[in-house]
Protein backbone atom coordinates (compact mmCIF):
# COMPACT_ATOMS: atom_id res chain seq x y z
CA UNK A 1 0.00 0.00 0.00
CA UNK A 2 1.34 3.19 -0.87
CA UNK A 3 0.50 7.12 -0.70
CA UNK A 4 0.58 9.56 -3.74
CA UNK A 5 -0.72 13.06 -4.52
CA UNK A 6 -3.20 13.23 -7.25
CA UNK A 7 -2.21 14.13 -9.93
CA UNK A 8 -3.68 13.99 -13.71
CA UNK A 9 -3.62 10.28 -14.21
CA UNK A 10 -4.95 9.61 -11.43
CA UNK A 11 -7.58 12.51 -11.55
CA UNK A 12 -9.04 11.09 -14.30
CA UNK A 13 -8.17 7.48 -13.39
CA UNK A 14 -10.11 7.21 -9.88
CA UNK A 15 -12.78 9.77 -10.68
CA UNK A 16 -16.33 7.86 -10.52
CA UNK A 17 -14.79 6.20 -6.92
CA UNK A 18 -14.62 9.58 -5.38
CA UNK A 19 -18.44 10.25 -4.65
CA UNK A 20 -18.75 6.72 -2.39
CA UNK A 21 -15.54 7.77 -0.28
CA UNK A 22 -17.02 11.46 0.10
CA UNK A 23 -20.72 9.94 0.75
CA UNK A 24 -19.34 7.46 3.46
CA UNK A 25 -18.02 10.30 5.85
CA UNK A 26 -21.33 11.66 6.55
CA UNK A 27 -24.65 10.33 4.93
CA UNK A 28 -27.08 11.12 6.91
CA UNK A 29 -25.20 14.78 7.05
CA UNK A 30 -25.18 14.40 2.74
CA UNK A 31 -28.49 13.24 2.55
CA UNK A 32 -30.02 16.00 4.69
CA UNK A 33 -27.71 18.42 2.32
CA UNK A 34 -28.74 17.10 -1.12
CA UNK A 35 -32.03 15.06 -0.73
CA UNK A 36 -30.68 13.82 -3.77
CA UNK A 37 -28.08 11.52 -3.97
CA UNK A 38 -27.44 11.49 -8.27
CA UNK A 39 -27.14 15.43 -7.39
CA UNK A 40 -24.44 15.21 -5.03
CA UNK A 41 -22.10 12.73 -7.23
CA UNK A 42 -22.82 15.32 -9.74
CA UNK A 43 -21.47 18.09 -7.50
CA UNK A 44 -18.62 16.04 -6.39
CA UNK A 45 -17.35 14.78 -9.53
CA UNK A 46 -17.28 18.29 -10.78
CA UNK A 47 -15.67 19.48 -7.98
CA UNK A 48 -12.99 16.70 -8.00
CA UNK A 49 -11.81 18.07 -11.56
CA UNK A 50 -12.32 21.97 -10.68
CA UNK A 51 -8.83 23.09 -8.98
CA UNK A 52 -9.11 24.56 -6.22
CA UNK A 53 -12.06 23.63 -5.32
CA UNK A 54 -13.84 21.56 -1.88
CA UNK A 55 -13.44 18.42 -3.18
CA UNK A 56 -10.46 19.03 -5.52
CA UNK A 57 -8.11 16.27 -6.70
CA UNK A 58 -5.54 19.24 -5.61
CA UNK A 59 -5.99 18.87 -2.34
CA UNK A 60 -6.36 14.86 -1.96
CA UNK A 61 -3.84 12.27 -1.16
CA UNK A 62 -4.84 8.97 -2.28
CA UNK A 63 -4.26 5.53 -0.67
CA UNK A 64 -3.25 2.63 -3.58
CA UNK A 65 -3.03 -0.96 -3.41
CA UNK A 66 -1.00 -1.50 -6.41
CA UNK A 67 -3.45 0.01 -9.08
CA UNK A 68 -6.65 0.08 -6.81
CA UNK A 69 -7.70 3.05 -5.03
CA UNK A 70 -7.76 2.17 -1.04
CA UNK A 71 -9.15 5.56 0.51
CA UNK A 72 -8.51 9.25 0.16
CA UNK A 73 -7.63 12.25 2.45
CA UNK A 74 -9.01 15.61 1.42
CA UNK A 75 -7.70 18.40 3.55
CA UNK A 76 -6.09 22.15 3.39
CA UNK A 77 -4.85 24.95 5.45
CA UNK A 78 -7.96 26.55 7.59
CA UNK A 79 -7.86 29.29 5.77
CA UNK A 80 -8.38 28.08 2.31
CA UNK A 81 -11.65 26.56 3.07
CA UNK A 82 -14.26 29.42 2.64
CA UNK A 83 -12.50 30.13 -0.67
CA UNK A 84 -12.84 26.28 -1.83
CA UNK A 85 -16.64 26.26 -1.10
CA UNK A 86 -17.41 29.59 -2.46
CA UNK A 87 -15.29 27.76 -6.06
CA UNK A 88 -18.14 25.52 -6.16
CA UNK A 89 -20.12 27.94 -7.29
CA UNK A 90 -19.88 27.77 -11.25
CA UNK A 91 -20.82 24.01 -10.72
CA UNK A 92 -24.02 24.67 -9.39
CA UNK A 93 -24.46 27.19 -11.76
CA UNK A 94 -23.54 23.81 -14.94
CA UNK A 95 -25.89 21.25 -12.52
CA UNK A 96 -28.34 23.93 -13.25
CA UNK A 97 -27.80 25.06 -16.87
CA UNK A 98 -27.62 20.91 -17.50
CA UNK A 99 -30.52 20.01 -15.68
CA UNK A 100 -29.22 18.16 -12.72
CA UNK A 101 -31.09 20.30 -10.49
CA UNK A 102 -33.77 23.04 -10.69
CA UNK A 103 -34.34 26.38 -9.35
CA UNK A 104 -36.26 25.31 -6.14
CA UNK A 105 -33.26 22.17 -5.63
CA UNK A 106 -30.62 24.26 -5.76
CA UNK A 107 -32.71 26.65 -3.34
CA UNK A 108 -33.34 23.81 -1.23
CA UNK A 109 -29.60 22.74 -0.69
CA UNK A 110 -28.48 25.96 0.07
CA UNK A 111 -30.62 26.80 2.29
CA UNK A 112 -30.97 23.50 4.09
CA UNK A 113 -26.48 23.80 3.85
CA UNK A 114 -26.78 27.34 5.80
CA UNK A 115 -28.77 25.31 8.70
CA UNK A 116 -26.29 22.54 9.10
CA UNK A 117 -23.31 25.29 8.60
CA UNK A 118 -23.79 25.96 12.26
CA UNK A 119 -22.36 22.66 13.03
CA UNK A 120 -19.25 23.61 11.78
CA UNK A 121 -17.37 26.45 14.13
CA UNK A 122 -14.83 28.22 12.57
CA UNK A 123 -11.34 27.21 11.24
CA UNK A 124 -8.18 29.08 11.65
CA UNK A 125 -5.47 29.97 9.89
CA UNK A 126 -3.08 28.21 11.64
CA UNK A 127 -5.26 25.16 11.19
CA UNK A 128 -4.56 22.25 9.11
CA UNK A 129 -8.20 21.07 8.17
CA UNK A 130 -9.17 17.08 6.95
CA UNK A 131 -12.27 17.89 5.23
CA UNK A 132 -13.11 13.96 4.56
CA UNK A 133 -10.81 11.01 5.55
CA UNK A 134 -12.36 7.68 4.21
CA UNK A 135 -11.64 3.86 3.50
CA UNK A 136 -13.13 2.09 1.16
CA UNK A 137 -15.32 -1.18 2.90
CA UNK A 138 -13.06 -4.12 2.09
CA UNK A 139 -9.31 -2.06 3.03
CA UNK A 140 -10.51 -1.03 6.86
CA UNK A 141 -8.77 -2.66 9.47
CA UNK A 142 -5.44 -2.95 7.28
CA UNK A 143 -4.00 0.46 8.49
CA UNK A 144 -4.75 2.47 5.58
CA UNK A 145 -6.55 4.80 7.73
CA UNK A 146 -3.57 5.61 9.64
CA UNK A 147 -1.27 5.92 6.70
CA UNK A 148 -3.27 8.51 5.71
CA UNK A 149 -3.97 10.22 8.87
CA UNK A 150 -0.17 10.10 9.86
CA UNK A 151 0.68 11.58 6.49
CA UNK A 152 -1.79 13.88 6.85
CA UNK A 153 -0.28 14.81 10.59
CA UNK A 154 3.02 14.75 9.25
CA UNK A 155 2.64 17.09 6.42
CA UNK A 156 0.75 19.91 8.50
CA UNK A 157 3.55 19.35 11.20
CA UNK A 158 6.08 19.86 8.60
CA UNK A 159 4.67 22.89 6.94
CA UNK A 160 4.12 24.88 10.25
CA UNK A 161 0.32 24.12 11.38
CA UNK A 162 0.02 24.87 14.76
CA UNK A 163 -2.85 22.05 15.11
CA UNK A 164 -4.59 19.92 12.57
CA UNK A 165 -8.69 19.92 12.76
CA UNK A 166 -11.67 17.88 11.52
CA UNK A 167 -15.23 17.76 11.85
CA UNK A 168 -17.20 14.28 12.36
CA UNK A 169 -20.91 13.45 13.67
CA UNK A 170 -20.81 12.24 17.11
CA UNK A 171 -21.96 8.55 16.17
CA UNK A 172 -19.50 7.86 13.56
CA UNK A 173 -17.13 4.83 14.73
CA UNK A 174 -14.87 7.04 13.14
CA UNK A 175 -14.57 8.94 16.80
CA UNK A 176 -12.87 5.97 18.09
CA UNK A 177 -10.14 6.27 15.30
CA UNK A 178 -9.58 9.58 15.40
CA UNK A 179 -9.28 9.32 19.50
CA UNK A 180 -6.95 6.80 19.20
CA UNK A 181 -4.46 8.75 17.15
CA UNK A 182 -4.48 11.41 19.63
CA UNK A 183 -7.50 13.60 18.62
CA UNK A 184 -9.86 15.05 21.43
CA UNK A 185 -13.28 16.96 21.41
CA UNK A 186 -12.50 20.83 21.15
CA UNK A 187 -16.45 21.55 20.44
CA UNK A 188 -19.62 19.52 20.60
CA UNK A 189 -22.47 21.06 18.36
CA UNK A 190 -26.05 20.85 17.18
CA UNK A 191 -28.22 22.80 14.75
CA UNK A 192 -31.88 22.52 15.65
CA UNK A 193 -33.45 21.79 11.97
CA UNK A 194 -30.48 19.33 11.15
CA UNK A 195 -31.19 17.84 14.69
CA UNK A 196 -35.03 17.30 13.47
CA UNK A 197 -34.02 15.65 10.74
CA UNK A 198 -32.06 12.90 12.74
CA UNK A 199 -28.65 14.59 12.09
CA UNK A 200 -26.79 14.19 15.92
CA UNK A 201 -24.41 16.36 16.85
CA UNK A 202 -21.05 16.94 15.07
CA UNK A 203 -17.56 17.12 17.16
CA UNK A 204 -14.39 19.09 16.30
CA UNK A 205 -12.05 17.15 17.13
CA UNK A 206 -8.42 18.16 16.81
CA UNK A 207 -4.57 17.59 17.59
CA UNK A 208 -1.91 20.07 18.92
CA UNK A 209 1.19 19.61 16.33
Amino acid sequence: MQLVASNKSTQTKYAREIPDLVWATGPVSYDYHFADRALFDGLILASWQLKGSLFAADATTLATDEDRLVGIEIGMPGNEFRARQKSLEPIWGDLLANGQVDAEGMAGVLERSGFASWLNPVIKATSYYIHAISVKPEYRGKRAGYLLMENAITSARDNGFSDIQLDVLSDNSAVGFYRAVGFEVLAETTAPKPAAFGIPPEYRMGMAL
